[in-house]
This record gives C-alpha cells, structure tokens and sequence, in this order.
C-alpha cells in the first residue's frame, strides 16, 4: 500500500482488518487431506489425497529437517508444496518424524540417515507398486537424504533434490561470531548444556531460526501497516507465524554431533561424516541432484549450499538454481511458487523414467553440472555460463582425490 493510498487499497485494507477482526484469522490453515501408509519411532508417512494422479509420473516423498515442522511443506492453501505436486498430478508423500521428547534424547543421526529415511522411501515405493521414489528435502532434510542414498545404494530412488541444504558451515555468517567461543572454551560449554538438558529446547530453537532474520523480524509491524491491502501477503505472515510457533525440539545425542561434527569439524564440507563406526561419502550417491539456494538465505547462503555441487562426484547429473527468497521462503515463499517450484517440476520430470541397472565399480560416469548462471568460485572446477537466458552450458568437474580422513580440518 502506497504512503497515500487509493480509494481501492483502502478499502481492500478495511476489508481485510475486518475479515481478520471478525473470524481471527485470514489465511487458510488447512492441512491437505492424508492418509496414513506407515509409520514407526519418528516416522509417520503420509498419501497426500488426490482426485486424479498421473500414471506416469513417479512418487514424491517430502522429507523435512528436524526441529522444523513438516508443515512447512504444506503452509497454507494457495502457498503450499503439498497442494501444488498434487495439482500436477504426482503422487505425493510427506514422512513428519512428530515431538521430541526427552525419552528421545538419545538419538543421533544415524537413527534418521539408517531407519527414518529408508523405511519412509521403501514405503511409498511399495504404496506405488514398486516405482523409485523422487526424494526432496529441506535442509537438514536434503543432508539427511543424501547421506541415506550414499549409505544405502539399494534404495528405491530416482532422484533427489536438496532445498537449502547447507555444506559448508564456515560460509554461514550467522554462525561466525560463535567460533572464538567454541575455541575458547572447546566446545565444552554447549557440550555440558545440551546433556544436562537430553535436547535442544524448542523455544531455543524458536529464537535461533527468528535471529536468522531478525531485520525482518523488527521491521515486521510496518511492513504489516504498509501491506494491509495485500491479502496474500497477511495470510503468507500468518502462515509463517503458525510454523515459527510449531518449531520442535533436537535429541540431545543428534544436537551433539550437528554441533561438533558439522559445526565444530565442518566434515560435510570434506563430503564425508563418520556414524556407527563407518564413514559416508557424498561421493557414493549416483542418482540425478538438483540443489536449490536461496537468494537470501542467512542460515544456507549460496556459499554454503553451492559446495554440495562439487562433492557429488559420481552423482550422473548435478543441477544448481538459485531462486528467491530466504531459508523457509525458498521453499515455500510466495515467490517460489513460480521459481523453485518451477525448478522442482522440470526436475522430476526430467528423471519421470526408471532408471538402468547400476554400473559395476570402476571408471566414474561423466557427470554433468547445470547452473542458470555462472557458478562462484570452486576448488576442482571449471564454470559454467549462460547467454542470456539461453541453455546453461554443463560444466564437468575435474577429477579430484579423495580427501585424507587424516587430512587438517578448515574451520575458517
């Protein structure tokens, strides 16, 4: 709404005070229509209904990180993941891991990358007769996900998309200010917390993701005064407001090894992270990738997300977009409905087809990397670029070695 408003806007601002006044409300809230096809510790997954499904198209199942409720795949009616893969006809899954409680605490990561994950894919595939499943995920979802296909090179899958799925932590600016602490003291403070308690709080969680846009977070009330007139933006406000609320809480063990394996170490950054006595490469996931940054992420910069593209080195094809938006509105912002989702459409369709026998160890497929834009600088790369809108060119990646299990950790 302009500083002199239109007759119009006025009365499409008083409009919706009223509707707000008057019901409590302005944004549809209602979850899509499910059916439950599985579940287990942490695990309930969802058939989201649909009237009509494509029969060539392969299931979807939506993985969501920790902490985070799965709502944010289905915010609301008009901005929802959920209601739009339905739209287009795919089958379309969601796994919601529910609360975490303290009799939780002793959970680590390898409980979601060993049991969760797998068990969710192998259940839809079975709900759809067999077909491999597309997997996208957000997040720590996307790192979950990838670290479950390099695990398990069995599973049913036909691809996977990472939505703001960080990889290299010294990249994240929000994280910064906290590393002459964590040196100082050995990481022993946050250490000592986070047993005593068995989890990560949820109202500690609640603030870490708001402090990620805390600009936006104190200009809230005038961007709110100037936008009275905008009903879709009011509604997507209290969406956002509804999932803030929903954050849950970290197991105390997986809060443990996110602080000292991906914080302190940065291990993903090598493309690799020890469990269980066993080490998982990212180098070991040999499906089509398509990884998705937010322009305005402050939690997975661009930095941070783009390193994914260059430790998938068997991966038989990469793709990297960046689309508007910060951690939560990449994915499900109103900007992405014609930009990642975009992006997430032409992905899946593109890989709608079941996939070859596996190739036997040995030589590396080629594997190509796509950007619609020339990429940032990266360590064993030659870059990409576009003409102006024309087809992005691939870009393949120079052979690497392997790095040393033993070799110094870059903490930045």
């Amino acid at each position: 709404m302009r500083l002199i408003p239109s007759s119009r806007s006025l009365r499409a601002a008083g409009a919706n005070v009223a509707d707000r006044v008057r019901t409590g409300h302005l944004a549809d809230l209602r979850p899509w229509p499910r059916t439950l096809i599985d579940e287990g510790p942490q695990r309930s997954v969802y058939h989201l209904d649909s009237d009509a499904e494509d029969p060539g198209a392969l299931p979807v199942l939506m993985v969501p990180p920790l902490a985070a409720p799965a709502i944010a795949f289905d915010l609301r009616r008009g901005c929802s993941v959920v209601e739009h893969l339905v739209g287009t006809g795919r089958p379309t899954h969601l796994v919601d891991y529910g609360a975490i409680t303290f009799a939780d605490r002793g959970l680590g990561i390898e409980h979601w990358v060993d049991q969760v994950v797998p068990r969710s894919v192998r259940a839809v595939s079975r709900h759809a007769g067999g077909r491999p499943v597309h997997l996208v995920g957000w997040c720590l979802g996307g790192i979950f996900t990838l670290l479950a296909v390099a695990a398990r090179n069995r599973l049913p899958v036909a691809s996977v998309t990472a939505v703001a799925s960080p990889f290299d932590v010294t990249a994240v600016p929000l994280l910064a200010p906290l590393r002459p602490l964590v040196r100082l003291t050995g990481g022993r403070v946050v250490t000592a917390t986070y047993r005593a308690l068995g989890v990560a709080p949820a109202p500690l969680v609640r603030t870490a993701f708001q402090l990620s846009s805390v600009d936006r977070h104190l200009t809230r009330p005038l961007a709110v005064a100037l936008h009275l007139d905008d009903r879709d933006f009011l509604e997507q406000i209290e969406a956002v407001d509804r999932f803030t609320a929903g954050m849950l809480a970290y197991p105390g063990r997986t809060f443990g090894q996110l602080y000292h394996r991906l914080f302190r170490a940065n291990d993903l950054r090598e493309g690799h992270l020890d469990l269980g006595g066993r080490r998982l490469e990212l180098a070991d996931v040999r499906v089509p990738v398509l990884v998705i940054a937010g322009a305005g992420d402050s939690i997975a910069p661009q930095r941070a997300v783009h390193r994914l593209t260059e430790l998938l080195v068997h991966a038989p094809e990469v793709v990297y977009r960046v689309a508007p938006g910060g951690h939560l509105g990449v994915l499900t912002g109103r900007g992405a409905r014609a930009t990642t989702w975009a992006h997430v459409d032409g992905f899946l369709a593109g890989h709608d087809r079941v996939p070859p026998p596996r190739r036997r160890a040995g030589k590396a497929p080629a594997h190509a990397l796509i950007t619609e834009r020339a990429l940032p600088p990266g360590r064993g790369m030659t870059h990409g670029r576009t003409d102006g809108g024309g087809a992005p060119e691939p870009v393949r990646p120079a052979r690497r070695r392997a790095a040393s299990p033993d070799a110094p950790v870059e903490l930045g």
